[in-house]
Formats: structure tokens, C-alpha cells, sequence
């Protein structure tokens, strides 16, 4: 995986022997799922390696490079496993926790931490806004990472009752922010969180326009958030 291998190092990340099988792995097993799942619309290996396992390693641009052993991580609206998994294999210390509310694509997660053989990764079938009001889940994670899943003052809903407070939560983003960064202010106030970063994507491979968005959590989020499913995207703080 040449693109990846030189994008990493990019980011300063060293991807040994193993971890290059395993993305090899995650590639093949992506494709063949795919096939009867439809999981992502880019499955040509180069994509592969730059929009989907690169773009992922990027979270460290605001989360910081190592992640910390037994860092534990939430991925909200994981889908085929964007951008949890590959953080995982490239720390494979970390405690990760998928979080996705589509049963096949649960199923592929299951399916390809245990072709992986990955270590402290559970997959939860759900919607974030419930999953968050559970006693072992709420403000339990240091970290919460997401990509593609809302514009910043649902997204701020969907993953700060995640996150202990101290915590952080960062967003794979492209260019043109600025709004949602605006729009967000009430919701971020609200929910115990403030905006920390905004880091440019300068990595080879991934020069069209990408940021990576770090939020803090500066304090607990009020007990009544998230809200019921759906009302997050329907009426954003």
C-alpha cells in the first residue's frame, strides 16, 4: 500500500509489516462486502488507501501523534469502519467503540475485527442519541471521532454526551467550515464544548480542501442531551 505508506509517514506515522497486511486485509474484505452491502461508493485501491484509510489517520492532526495507550475512542456513525478502524490498527492500544445505527454494516464490523483480530473493539448497534443515555457509554471517552456524519451543531449533539469532560471530539471535514462553525456557537455553549483547532490537510493524496475540527469538552453535558432520534438533525440547537 504505497499511497498510504507515504501519506502516514507524511503525518509521522511508521506502519510496520503487520499493519500493512491488515490494511491490505480491510481492503479486501471491504471489497467483497461491498459487492452485497454497499458500504462506500470509493473501493478502487488507491481511494482506498487515501480516502478512506488516510483521511482517517488524519484525526491525529488535532488528536495528537501517538494516540495514548488505552486512549478510549468513540466512533460515531462508524459505517464500514471510517475512521475508528484504521486508527485502531495504526494504535493498536487504544480502546475503540464503533457506534453505527445500519445492521449490515454492524455486521461487516463484527465480521472484520475478528478477521483482524483486533483487541478491545466493541461494535454498538444503535443511534448515538440513545446509546449516549446509557450509564457505560455517557461521558466515557476520551476521544469521539466522526466523518461525514452532520454539520457541526448536530454533530456537537451526537458525540460531546460521549465524551467525559476534558475530552475531545474531532470531525473529518472539507473546506468551507466557516458556517457550520458559526451556526454552532448556541449548541457548543449548551452542550459543554468549545471549538480547540482547525487543522489543514496538507498530506499527499489528500489535497483536495480537507480540515480536521477539534472540539473540547469543557464541562458535563446536560442530562437531557441528545435529544430523542432525529430531533438533533431536525431542529439543531
Amino acid at each position: 500500500m504505497p499511497l498510504l505508506a507515504r501519506g502516514a509517514e507524511d503525518l509521522g506515522i511508521r506502519l510496520d509489516c503487520r499493519q500493512i497486511e491488515q490494511f491490505e486485509t480491510y481492503f479486501h474484505e471491504l471489497a467483497d462486502w461491498n459487492r452485497r452491502a454497499n458500504l462506500t461508493s470509493v473501493i478502487d485501491y488507491d481511494g482506498v488507501q487515501t480516502k478512506h484509510f488516510l483521511d482517517s489517520l488524519t484525526v491525529c492532526l488535532a488528536a495528537g501523534n501517538p494516540l495514548p495507550a488505552s486512549t478510549r475512542v468513540v466512533d460515531v456513525g462508524a459505517g464500514a469502519g471510517f475512521p475508528g478502524l484504521p486508527l485502531k490498527i495504526a494504535f493498536p492500544d487504544i480502546c475503540l467503540c464503533l457506534v453505527e445505527a445500519t445492521g449490515k454494516k454492524t455486521d461487516f464490523l463484527d465480521h472484520l475485527t475478528g478477521k483482524l483480530r483486533l483487541d478491545n473493539v466493541d461494535v454498538c448497534h444503535g443511534r448515538a442519541e440513545e446509546l449516549a443515555h446509557e450509564p457505560a457509554l455517557r461521558e466515557s471517552f476520551d476521544l469521539a471521532v466522526s466523518r461525514g456524519v452532520a454539520r457541526l451543531s448536530t454533530l456537537a449533539e451526537l458525540t460531546l454526551p460521549l465524551c467525559k469532560p476534558g475530552g475531545t471530539s474531532v470531525a473529518l471535514k472539507h473546506g468551507g467550515v466557516e458556517s457550520e462553525l458559526d451556526a454552532a456557537g448556541n449548541a457548543l455553549e449548551t452542550l459543554g464544548g468549545r471549538i480547540a483547532g482547525l487543522h489543514p490537510v496538507n498530506v499527499t493524496g489528500l489535497l483536495d480542501n480537507r480540515v480536521v475540527l477539534r472540539v473540547d469538552k469543557t464541562g458535563p453535558t446536560p442530562d437531557r442531551y441528545p435529544r430523542r432520534p432525529g430531533i438533533p438533525t431536525k431542529r439543531p440547537l
